[in-house]
C-alpha cells in the first residue's frame, strides 16, 4: 500500500492534447459509457465524436490507415472525445501528439457469451438490415444455436483453439487485441506474446482501463484521473442508472452453466490473465487516489495534470 502513488499510475499527465481516444472494446458496456460521455460533453463543455457505423468493422489497420486515422483525430478541436472500435494506435509513431487513451474490459468468457447471443438477437438484425439493406439474413439453424450445445458439441464457433488467427471484429475471443495493437503478432488467440504487449500498452499508455464488473470503481477512477472530461460522472449515472443499465441489454440471452463456462475458461488462460491485470491496475488507481495525503504526497501531481 505504501508504494502506491497517484503519479506513477496517472498516464493522463503524458497526454499532449486535451483529447480522449476511446478505442472501445465491443460488449463491455461501451454503449453505456458512450451515453455517459455524450451527457458529460454538455456538462463539461467538450465535443463528442464517434465513428460511423460500418457494414464491416475493420479494427486492425495497415500502417497508412493508422496514420490517416490518427491525423483525423489529432485535427479535432480541443477538448474532444473520439470513439471507435479499433486496436490501440500509437500516435507518437506518426509524430503526432499523444491523446488520453481510455478503454473498458469485461470478464472474457462472459464477453464471448454476450457476443454469441447479441448477434442472434432479433433487434440486432432489424437494425443492421435497416442500415445496410443488402445484408443477407442468417440461416435459421445458426440463429437457433445455443451456447451450451455449441461448446459441448465441439462446434467450431465455440472451440476457441489456441494460437488460431481469425481476422475481423467477428472474432470476439481476443479482447487483448484492442490493446496489443495492429501488428500480426497480436492476432493469434491466447498467446503469451499478445498478452505481454497488451499489458505493456495498458501500463504505459492508458489513463484508465475500466472494468464492467467494477462499474462504480471505474466511474470513481475516471472522475479522479481524467477530471476535465469525467467530472460529475457519478452524479449523472446515479440520476439515470435505470435507463443507462438497460442500454443494449439483451433479454434473449439465457443463463449459461458454470460447468460450460469452466470448459471455455481452460482455453482463455491468457485472456483471463489480461483481464485480471486490468482489474488489479484499476483497483491500484482507486486505492492510490483515496489513500491519506501523507502517503501520496511523496510524488505530488494534480490528477489529470501535466
Amino acid at each position: 500500500m505504501s508504494s502506491l502513488n497517484v503519479r506513477d499510475l496517472n498516464n493522463t499527465r503524458k497526454a499532449q492534447m486535451e483529447l480522449v481516444f476511446f478505442n472501445r472494446v465491443p460488449k463491455v458496456g461501451s454503449q453505456t459509457f458512450m451515453e455517459l460521455l455524450r451527457r458529460l460533453s454538455e456538462r463539461n463543455n467538450f465535443q463528442f465524436h464517434r465513428d460511423a457505423v460500418q457494414k464491416v468493422e475493420t479494427i486492425r489497420l495497415a500502417e497508412d490507415q493508422q496514420q490517416e486515422m490518427a491525423e483525423v483525430i489529432s485535427e479535432l478541436p480541443e477538448p474532444s472525445v473520439f470513439i471507435k472500435h479499433v486496436c490501440f494506435t500509437n500516435f507518437t509513431k506518426f509524430n503526432l501528439p499523444t491523446p488520453i487513451y481510455l478503454n473498458v474490459v469485461r470478464d472474457p468468457v462472459e464477453r464471448v457469451i454476450s457476443w454469441f447471443y447479441y448477434v442472434r438477437a432479433p433487434w440486432y438484425f432489424v437494425e443492421r438490415k435497416a442500415a445496410f439493406p443488402d445484408l443477407p439474413l442468417p440461416h435459421p439453424a445458426w440463429l437457433k444455436k445455443d451456447f451450451e450445445t455449441c461448446v459441448l458439441s465441439g462446434d467450431q464457433e465455440c472451440t476457441y483453439t489456441q494460437g488460431v488467427t481469425v481476422e475481423g471484429i467477428g472474432d470476439h475471443r481476443r479482447q487483448s487485441l484492442f490493446f496489443c495493437g495492429h501488428d500480426y503478432e497480436c492476432t493469434p488467440f491466447n498467446t503469451v506474446g499478445a498478452l505481454e504487449r497488451a499489458k505493456f500498452a495498458v501500463e504505459q499508455q492508458y489513463a484508465v482501463v475500466g472494468v464492467l464488473e467494477d462499474f462504480n470503481t471505474t466511474l470513481s477512477v475516471l472522475e479522479k484521473y481524467v477530471p476535465r472530461f469525467f467530472d460529475g460522472v457519478r452524479d449523472i449515472y446515479a440520476n439515470s442508472a435505470e435507463y443507462l443499465t438497460k442500454i443494449n441489454k439483451n433479454n434473449f440471452k439465457p443463463p449459461v452453466s458454470e460447468h460450460v463456462k469452466n470448459i471455455v475458461r481452460r482455453n482463455f488462460t491468457n485472456e483471463i490473465e489480461f483481464y485480471q491485470f486490468c482489474r488489479q491496475r484499476l483497483h491500484k488507481q482507486y486505492l492510490a487516489a483515496h489513500l491519506p495525503q501523507r502517503i501520496i504526497t511523496a510524488h505530488p501531481a494534480p490528477l489529470g495534470g501535466n
